[in-house]
Formats: C-alpha cells, structure tokens, sequence
C-alpha cells in the first residue's frame, strides 16, 4: 500500500516529522517497507538563468549556451529547441546524478565545444514524462536549490512517497483514511472530519438494478445511479500527480476518480458507458461458457457460479473483480452510471484465482471491504464527478440491503494485563478504542463495520496493546502458586547448555542437522551397519542413523564451500547411534574449523588453523563441563583423525572424553572439503558428575615464596609419548611441583637411530617453606627415578 505524506494529511490534521509518522507506523503494526522522498533525489539540481545561446558551429541542432549558476557563469551545449536566452532552467553541475537517465553528468566536449553540465527536463529528473524541451521556470533565484524551490511553488512534486506491508487482517488499512486514523489513536494527530453529503437526484434513473435470489449470499446489495452530461476529459493536475506518486497512470477523469476512492477509503468503484448498455443491470450467475473480454484486454471464459453484471446483451463486469472492454468509459463517454456494490469476499477470491485476474478491487473485495461504505461511497464519488466533469446526477437505485455488520463483546480493562502483561489505565484504553472507532457502551466494545478482522475480546485487547506500542510491554516473572517446584536441571542438561554457550562465545555457528545420513558417509565414521539402516527412509541420502556428529558439519562445510565461503567455525550438539537399540546412543558435542582462523592477530593477519585450534578449544569446552583437570591427551584416535596431529582426552587408558586434531585427507577428499580442517568430539555424558558447590575453576592459591625451575633431558625411545614424561615427572610430589612442561625435542646425531632427546622444565612452588637446595636436590632425584621407572628414559649427559 502506497500513499503520499500530503494525502495522509488530508484525513490526519499533525504536525508529526516523516520519521515519526514512519516509527509509528511500524511500531502500531503497519510496517513501513520504503519511503521515496523526491526532494533528496532532486537536491543536487540547481536553477540557473540563460545569458545567451548561440547556434553550435558545428551541428544544426545544438545551441551553446552561457548559464549562469551558483558557481559562476558556465558555457552549457543543449539540444532543447525551447534553449534561449533569458529563461529561468534547472541546471545539472559535474558530478550530479540524473534518475532519468540514469548517469553522473561529467564535463566534456559535444561536437568540439566543452560543456559544463546539462540543463534538464522533467523526464531527466522523472517528475514526469514530458521530455520535449528543458524546464522553463517562472521565477527563481539563481543558485537556489531546485527542490527547495519546488517545495515552495508545487510541493505535490517533491511529496514523499510511504510504502507499507498490509496483512490479510488489515483490510481497513488499504485506505489512506484507515492508515490515518490508526495514526491518530496513536496520538500523532486529530483525525479530519468526513461527511458524506447526499446528492439529490435531479431524475429518475433510466437504469433500473437487480439481483437474482441465488446471488444474494454473494452480493447483499447494489446500487448505482446515472450521471449524464459529463465531459470525461484528462483529471486535474493534483488528482494526476497523487496517482503517479503511487505507481498508478492517469487515464481519465472518470477512471481516475474511481482509482482515487479505491486507495483513498477502500472503496472499489465501477463506471459503464450508458450508451453501450442495453436495458436494466442484473446481478446473477454465470450458466458457464459465457466469454467477456475486460479492461485489461484479455477474454476470460466464465465458469459457472461465478457472479457478473449484465445488461441485455450478456455480461459487461465481472463482479468485484474487472469490468468488461465493450461498457468501459471513453474520452467520448457523456453519460455513465456509477455502481457501488459490497460483495462476498471468498466468492471474489475463487473466481480471481480461477479467472487468474489481479486487480486492486478484487484484492480489496477478496480480504473484506466496509459494508457501510456502499451508499456513502457512491455519494462521495458522485459529488467528485460533478466537481470534476460537470453533469447532473439520477436519484439511487438500490437493490438489496447493508448487510448485518453488528458485532459487540464484552470490555473489560483487566483483560489487558493479564493476556499480555501491560500495565494500562482503564481510561486511557477506552480511549484508544473510541479513536479507533469503536463505541463503548459500558462494559461492551461495538465493533466499527471496516473492521472484520476484530472477532473476540482478545481481539480488543490485541488493538489496545498494538496503538498503546508493544515496546512498553516489561518483562515479569509469572507468580509461582505454593507447592509448584522450581525448575531443576539436570547435570546432562547444564553440561549441554555450558557446551552450547561455551562455543558460541569461541565463535562458532551452531548447526541443526538430521540424525539420518547416508551409508558413505556413515562408513567413513565407523557407522553404515545394518543396525543403524532405517527401513523406511525418506531418501536414499537419508538411509542410516549418524555415527558422528562430523559427518553433517563436513557437509555443511562443503555446501558452503560450493557458495564462496571457504572460512568456517561450525558446532552441533546432539545423539549419536552405535546401533537400533535404546542403550546404544550417546550425546556428542562436535566442532569443525575449516580454512583461515576468523580472528586476526596483532598484525591484523589470519593463518590457517591447525590441530592446537581444536585442542584449545576441546579444553574450554571441558573446563566449561567441569571436567577434572587432570585429564591426559594420547595417542590412539580413530582412523578418521590425521595418525600425527590428533590426540584422545581421557581419564586414564579407559576413561575417554574427546578427541581433537585434523581431520584426515582421504575424508576431506571423500567429503568434498577442501583443507585445511581441524575438528573435536566431545562426549559430556562421560564427564564425571562434579560435586555441588564446585566451580568451573579451583579456588585460586597464591604463595609468597620463591618459585624454583629445573630444566632435565631426558633419552627415551622415538615412539615414547612426551605426556608419559610430563606425568611421571609430576608424580614425584604434586604438593610442591606446580607444572611440568615440555621446551624442547632432538632427534639424531649422536642419539642414533630410533632415540630422541625430550627436555622438561618442571616448576617447584613452596607452600610452607624455602626450599633449601639439599631439598631441591632430592627432589630432583625422585623425579629422574620417576621418568626412569616408567618410560625406561635415560639422564641426557
């Protein structure tokens, strides 16, 4: 729905700003899809005064004109056969764009001699279609701003345009008088007084009206009357210009002012040619096979039970949808009959679908239109017609009666906060709803007839909320009854909401995927068994319960990919299935990096992530399970983790956690991702329960004394892992050695084949005492017979 800032005030008497009345609309429901301000788009445009033009040497056609401006006198070539000198012309300087040609005027040469801007017409700058000379102005200072002089002499030019989303609930709202008055409940203004005054009818109607018995469920009532001796020529300029403004194009007056009342007040209207009817209008049903070609000249075969207005001759409109061609109003047109009708809005809807006709009044008619409006439309029209074309008007011809429109439910102010939590003065919401329309008799709210969407007190509650804004609504804790337990989660539930935070807060995107993948996909995870074959599934890619939660990141990486988006942080938290039967699934926690790190270092460069991504990562996931510290990284991974840059989180040899590292190549290839990828698994149900009161963190200890490190290098074999030195090493005394930590690895030389060189620094922190260096000594020597006895390591000399 589309409407000027000007024709909103001519039923909405404010003084509210455009961005006010815009916040306002989609704050009370009316969403506010764009807004075209014609006076930005012209503000570059400036008015410059013609000094001279002379004939180009060079082309017959084209002047050489001295302009001058706001910055000067500039010399302009201009093809326009009306360029002369003394007028008053909107000039274009470099570097201003024109909308209608859609360029950026820059300086140059025509035929030899330069040009320093363009002078334009109404088409350049599309105020309209006229293009055959430059734009001549009355009056205007040179320099003044060409928007700012149309805001003063013809502001309808530079009216902004207000385009807003109307739902299916909404039909009042396809008028400019509905969208104001919501405006004015709002409190943004006073709504404008609208009678309808009767025209007194001059003669009777030569037109008689009908409605055959079987089509009164699907029109109640119609009326219409003649207009004779009226000069249906071009509509004033204003009327033109506001139907422009919202994508409509003039045609006549007639057909313009029929347009005008359909956006203006939602109310469709139709003219016939009285010289092309034949006899009195009959409202009936279509036997079926009945042809007519309407306005939009295309020829429709009626089926039957649609409903048409016909004459004599047959059909000449389809109802509430499209006229017919052969009755439709001309420039020759001198005598019509204006028809006013309120019709059924699903039997409107089946036959524009079956017809596959658009137009404003079926989608009017189709979502409901204010029955009351009939008759006063037909007024209010009429009286514009005769303003408009001159003539005199027929008495009304009705047939049929305003259907029963009354509806009235039961008010009551408490409603308010109890179904939505507002907390709103009785007073102020009777308020609202008489703004809107309703009348308020006690303790009942009689619903206006262009509302057909209000249907129950929640509804008076809903209008109540929606104009009050649902931006005051507060949020407030619901009153707990005695005896009603608080909520409890379980460990299982706080472990999964620790671990979804927890990587949302790393940075990733959290997926949902289906537990259904395909057997290759499957097999690559150690899944793909029969035990996990669904036997109904719903496609061929969908044919076995996921072992892993790595197989649908995997694929979601590729899919991205396949899009440009090669950078990605990807996590899911869900079951996993090891076979059909109920003990046999498991909750996982699975992340996935692929390409560059999304955070950048000091020198605003990213790098490619690697395994220590993932083991960062898999230990704030852990720490944020509270899971034991003590927890050790092994070899020992499935095949699906690169065999050297991988390690298994554990408790021991039994107990595992996770595992984190780079996922192999040949499932990268077979997966369709392109590397380099790091990933982990998690398994929270494995996490041993942690005991209440503990916290993420120990209590943290500081100590006074001096720390002591000793550095020791250790021989071992090439396939002894460096965390059974780091173990062994801290299992000397765990009172006083505070970390152990590997600094350095050699493997060759004099060490031979098979032989590497491990160093270790190991931290002593004192508690109680100074260590004295007889202690440090012994110690030193526990932790040599410790890394000794369990890796079978040498003292490197």
């Amino acid at each position: 729905m589309k409407f000027t800032l000007s024709w909103l005030k001519d039923h909405l008497d404010t003084t509210a700003t455009l961005d006010e009345i815009t916040g306002a609309l989609t704050d009370i429901g009316l969403e506010v899809e764009g807004v075209t301000d014609p006076a930005a788009r012209l503000r570059d445009f400036t008015l410059g005064r013609v000094l001279a033009a002379e004939k180009h040497p060079d082309a017959d056609r084209l002047k050489v004109c001295r302009v001058m401006t706001g910055e000067g006198e500039k010399q302009i070539v201009c093809g326009a056969p009306n360029a002369r000198e003394g007028i008053t012309v909107v000039v274009a300087q470099p570097g201003t764009y024109v909308p209608g040609i859609d360029t950026t005027i820059q300086m140059g040469k025509i035929r030899g001699v330069e040009s320093h801007g363009m002078m334009a017409s109404e088409r350049e700058m599309e105020l309209s279609d006229e293009h055959a000379g430059i734009i001549e102005l009355p009056m205007g200072e040179v320099g003044q701003s060409f928007s700012d002089w149309l805001a003063e002499h013809d502001p309808a030019r530079v009216d902004p345009v207000i385009e807003i989303a109307i739902t299916p609930n909404r039909p009042d709202a396809l008028g400019v008088r509905g969208i104001a008055r919501d405006l004015a409940a709002r409190g943004l203004g006073r709504m404008k007084p609208r009678g309808s005054r009767p025209v007194p009818g001059a003669f009777a109607s030569p037109v008689g009206v009908g409605i055959d018995p079987d089509t009164m469920d699907g029109c109640p009532v119609f009326a219409g009357r003649v207009i004779r001796g009226l000069t249906n020529g071009p509509s004033p300029a204003w009327l033109q210009e506001r139907l422009r403004a919202i994508g409509l194009r003039p045609i006549s007056a007639l057909v313009d002012i029929t347009n005008f009342f359909t956006f203006d007040v939602n109310r469709p209207l139709h003219v016939f040619d009285m010289n092309e009817l034949a006899g009195n209008l009959r409202i009936h049903r279509a036997k079926g096979g009945e042809v007519i070609r309407t306005l939009d000249e295309r020829e429709h075969i009626l089926a039957p039970g649609m409903m048409v207005i016909a004459d004599d001759n047959g059909p000449q409109s389809i109802a509430g949808i499209m006229g017919g061609e052969a009755s439709g109003v001309t420039e020759g047109t001198t005598s019509v009959f204006l028809e006013s009708a309120f019709w059924d809005h699903v039997q409107i809807a089946l036959a524009g679908r079956a017809l596959r006709i658009t137009s404003d009044a079926r989608y009017r008619f189709e979502r409901g239109i204010d029955p009351a409006s009939t008759l006063a439309g037909l007024e209010d029209a009429t009286r514009m017609i005769l303003d408009l074309c001159g003539g005199e008007a027929s008495e009304v011809v009705v047939a049929g009666a305003e259907p029963d429109h009354g509806r009235a439910y039961r008010f009551d102010p408490a409603q308010l906060r109890r179904i939505v939590g507002m907390e709103i003065g009785a007073d102020e919401q009777r308020a609202i709803l008489e703004r809107l329309g309703f009348r308020l008799e006690g303790g009942t709210a009689h619903v206006p007839s262009w509302r057909p969407d209000v249907h129950g007190e929640a509804d008076l509650v809903e209008e109540v909320a929606r104009i009050a804004s649902l931006g005051r609504l507060e949020g407030q804790p619901l009153p707990r009854p005695s005896g009603v337990a608080r909520p409890v989660m379980t460990t299982q539930q706080r472990r999964r909401e620790a671990a979804r935070r927890t990587c949302a807060a790393l940075g990733y995107n959290e997926c949902v995927s289906y537990s259904f993948i395909d057997r290759a996909s499957a097999g690559l995870f150690g899944g793909g068994a029969d035990a996990t074959m669904l036997e109904n599934p719903i496609s061929s890619e969908m044919s076995h319960m996921r072992p892993s939660l790595l197989p649908g990141l995997l694929q979601a990486a590729a899919r991205n990919q396949a899009r440009g988006f090669s950078d990605l942080a990807l996590f899911e938290v869900g079951p996993v299935f090891s076979g059909g039967e109920p003990g046999e699934q498991a909750e996982q926690v699975a992340g996935l990096l692929v390409g560059r790190t999304q955070t950048k270092d000091v020198h605003g460069e990213s790098r490619a992530v690697d395994v220590f991504d993932a083991r960062a990562d898999a230990e704030a996931l852990l720490a944020a399970m509270q899971a034991p510290a003590s927890a050790q990284i092994r070899r020992g991974g499935p095949e699906w983790w690169h065999p050297g840059r991988h390690g298994v989180i554990g408790l021991g040899p039994k107990l595992v956690l996770g595992v984190f590292g780079e996922l192999h190549p040949r499932i990268l290839a077979a997966m369709d991702v392109k590397g380099p990828a790091v990933g982990f698994v998690l398994w929270p149900d494995a996490v041993p329960g942690a005991r209440r009161g503990s916290a993420t963190r120990p209590a943290l200890a500081l100590s006074d004394l001096q720390a002591v490190e000793r550095d020791f290098a250790f021989v071992v074999d090439a396939d002894t892992d460096a965390a059974a030195l780091v173990a062994a090493a801290a299992s000397a005394d765990r009172a006083l050695i505070e970390r152990v930590r590997v600094f350095d690895q050699f493997v060759g030389g004099s060490l031979g084949e098979g032989r590497k060189s491990l160093a270790l620094s190991v931290r002593l922190q004192p508690r109680e005492t100074t260590l004295t260096e007889a202690e440090i000594e012994r110690l030193s020597g526990r932790i040599i017979e410790q890394v000794t006895r369990a890796t079978g390591a040498v003292l490197r000399g």
